[in-house]
């Protein structure tokens, strides 16, 4: 069977991953995803690596559909996804309704479960969010990052801490068995992301992209997109 070839941010991956049954069997192709750190996925585009759709943050499209590497004309987005906060599923909920609160939740924490901070969009913003919290030194020992948010959610609910805590993307923690979302970061230490699709300019299956990239932004869809974490 053929294939459709895609390069997305983790963050889609959830809502990829809920349409595709209906896609494969309109289009007789299977997806064929790789999804991680965002700016691991842009350099493997860059680097040669086939792609027909590209999901990554609306920066990021912008940059690559003005050096030529995604159909400037084809972009869309898909939603906005906050950066949140995730426990154990059963922990009780930490406060972490400002700034304060939640350097103390972080401060109790035992273990601090996040993606990538030099490549994943919510790991260079938490990475951020601690030093400006006056903490990342205080629980540089506690830290647990992964290559992915996903991963680093996977790794937050097998963890045998005492009061293991976790950061990433929503779309990524309401897609991950055994952890639940506390609540978005606070005011002031918050992020929103656009994240955009778009076909690669040398997609092999520019139709089929088409098709796909459709389903994943249609009005008809946005409360499905909303239950997996688009806002």
């Amino acid at each position: 069977m053929k294939t459709l070839k895609i390069l997305s941010g983790g963050a889609a991956q959830g809502l990829v991953d809920s349409l595709r049954p209906a896609f494969e069997a309109a289009t007789g192709r299977t997806i064929d995803g790789t999804f991680g750190a965002v700016g691991v996925m842009r350099a493997r585009l860059l680097a040669g690596e086939p792609a027909d759709l590209v999901i990554l943050t609306r920066a990021l499209i912008d940059g690559l559909a003005k050096d030529g590497h995604v159909a400037a004309n084809s972009a869309a987005d898909l939603g906005t996804v906050e950066t949140a906060v995730a426990v154990r599923r059963g922990e009780a909920l930490p406060a972490v309704g400002d700034a304060e609160a939640l350097r103390a939740a972080l401060l109790a924490s035992d273990e601090i479960h996040f993606p990538d901070p030099e490549q994943a969009t919510a790991g260079i913003h938490f990475a951020k969010v601690l030093r400006d919290l006056g903490i990342w030194d205080e629980v540089a020992a506690r830290l647990k990052t992964a290559p992915n948010g996903a991963t680093a959610m996977r790794a937050l609910s097998a963890s045998t801490g005492r009061h293991p805590i976790g950061c990433t993307q929503a779309t990524e923690i309401l897609s991950t068995p055994g952890i639940v979302l506390v609540a978005p970061l606070p005011p002031g230490c918050g992020l929103a992301t656009v994240y955009t699709a778009a076909t690669g300019t040398k997609a092999s299956a520019p139709a089929e992209a088409a098709r796909l990239m459709a389903m994943l932004t249609d009005s008809a869809g946005r409360e499905g997109r909303r239950h997996l974490g688009f806002v």
